[in-house]
């Protein structure tokens, strides 16, 4: 089957998933057609969860901020990361906005970022920046810090249990904590976590005509004020 098309026009980004370009299209959704994919908000060109990320950022931005989100597609499409991906978006997307969310966000991710500092300490010297970051974002919260060794909570995880529970765990956490902080400037703040997601996820290995493609998505953006 040929992936969609999107319709001619401006592209305009929306909520939610969308079962043809006709009824809207959401942040990866796009992506998926610059990859030359099915149409899909799942699909395969993207690490899942740089995608989920891109997902919740998505759906929790305003109508107008989320339109200026479109010069982004490009950057995740080949994107599929490695086996440490998880851990360096979880960190990342975590030290971005640990600072600006609710203390109850903060422990949580406090409780990620400690497991994830241990992770990476057993895989250095690879992970030896993604442990300082997580490192420097515990610093910033000691408050957290202590919640979470009080509770006695710091139980071993491997790789792969953090990849699927807890890193997906951060994610939301971040993005919910920016949102439920009612930030005037909420919007920007969630468009620097996908860009901080995104710069943690490897690039791909070879040049693509995705970046081409972003720059006619974003010269079709309206770009007048609210």
């Amino acid at each position: 089957m040929k992936p969609s098309r999107i319709p001619d026009g401006i592209p305009v980004l929306s909520r939610g998933r969308h079962r043809t370009p006709r009824r809207g299209a959401c942040f990866m959704e796009l992506a998926s057609v610059l990859a030359g994919e099915r149409w899909s908000d799942h699909p395969s060109c993207t690490h899942p969860l740089l995608a989920e990320l891109a997902r919740m950022v998505n759906d929790h931005t305003s109508d107008y901020g989320r339109q200026q989100l479109v010069p982004l597609i490009p950057s995740v499409v080949g994107r599929r990361g490695n086996d440490r991906t998880s851990l360096t978006v979880a960190v990342a997307v975590a030290a971005q906005t640990i600072l600006d969310v609710p203390e109850g966000t903060q422990r949580a991710l406090a409780a990620g970022l400690l497991q994830a500092e241990r992770l990476c300490a057993e895989a250095e010297p690879d992970l030896a920046a993604t442990r300082r970051d997580a490192q420097f974002a515990l610093e910033m919260v000691p408050g957290a810090v202590a919640w979470v060794d009080r509770l006695r909570i710091r139980r071993r995880i491997d790789a792969k249990t953090f990849a699927k529970r807890s890193a997906p765990t951060m994610v939301r956490c971040a993005v919910n904590g920016v949102v439920t902080s009612a930030s005037p400037d909420c919007d920007r703040r969630l468009a620097a976590l996908l860009e901080a997601g995104i710069a943690a996820c490897p690039a791909p290995d070879s040049e693509s005509d995705a970046p081409a493609s972003g720059r006619l998505l974003a010269q079709a953006v309206p770009t007048s004020p609210h």
